[in-house]
C-alpha cells in the first residue's frame, strides 16, 4: 500500500500552530502571494494573530475540514497549506492551496501537492467531486489545475478590482470519474 501523503516533490504532513504562524507571518509580508489567493485587501498580521487564527481555525473545523502543510521531500522545507472542505451531504468538497516559499513557485511543487489532495479527497474520503475558485491573473495556478485534471465549469465576471481594473472569478471542478480515469494504474 501507498502513503497517501507522499508525492513526488512534497508531502503533506501537519504543523503546531506556532510553526504555522512563523511561516505565515513571513509569506504574507509578500503581499503578491495574498494577492494572488484573496480578493480582500492585503493586510499585515503579527506572528501572535497568526497562531490565534490557526487555532481558531483548527478549532472550527474539527472533523469537516481537512488542513496540510507542504513539505518538500528533498529537504523537509514548509513551503506552503493546502486544505480540503468537504460537504457530506453532496459527497463534494472545495480546496485550497498556497505557496508561501517564492523559490518553489512554478516548478511543479504546488501540481504535486494538489495531486495529492486530489488523491486524498477522492479514496480516503469517498468523493464524487472537488471543486476550487481562483482570479483569472493567476495564469500559474489555471495551468497547473489544468494539469492536474480540473475543468473551468464558469466564470464570475469582473468580479474583483485590482490594481485598477476588474478581472474575473473562475470556477474550476474535477468528478472522481475523471480523476479516476487519469490515474490509471497508480491509483
Amino acid at each position: 500500500m501507498k502513503d497517501i501523503f507522499r508525492g513526488e516533490l512534497v508531502r503533506l504532513a501537519v504543523e503546531s500552530p506556532e510553526t504555522l504562524a512563523k511561516s505565515q507571518t513571513r509569506w504574507y509580508r509578500d503581499s503578491e502571494l495574498t494577492r494572488l489567493a484573496d480578493p480582500e485587501p492585503a493586510q499585515l498580521w503579527s506572528e501572535k494573530k497568526h497562531k490565534e487564527w490557526t487555532e481558531k481555525q483548527m478549532e472550527k473545523d474539527g472533523d469537516n475540514n481537512f488542513r496540510f502543510s507542504i513539505r518538500t521531500l528533498s529537504d523537509d522545507k514548509l513551503i506552503g497549506e493546502v486544505s480540503i472542505h468537504p460537504q457530506w451531504v453532496d459527497a463534494d468538497a472545495w480546496v485550497g492551496i498556497g505557496l508561501g516559499e517564492r523559490d518553489y513557485w512554478g516548478r511543479g511543487y504546488g501540481t504535486d501537492a494538489m495531486r495529492l489532495i486530489l488523491q486524498y479527497g477522492f479514496i480516503e474520503l469517498n468523493l464524487q467531486r472537488v471543486s476550487l475558485a481562483l482570479h483569472s491573473y493567476n495564469e500559474r495556478a489555471l495551468k497547473s489545475y489544468e494539469k492536474v485534471g480540473f475543468k473551468v465549469e464558469g466564470t464570475l465576471r469582473q468580479d474583483t478590482l485590482r490594481e485598477g481594473r476588474r478581472t474575473d472569478g473562475i470556477f474550476m471542478g474535477i468528478l472522481r470519474d475523471e480523476w479516476l480515469a487519469m490515474q490509471g494504474d497508480k491509483a
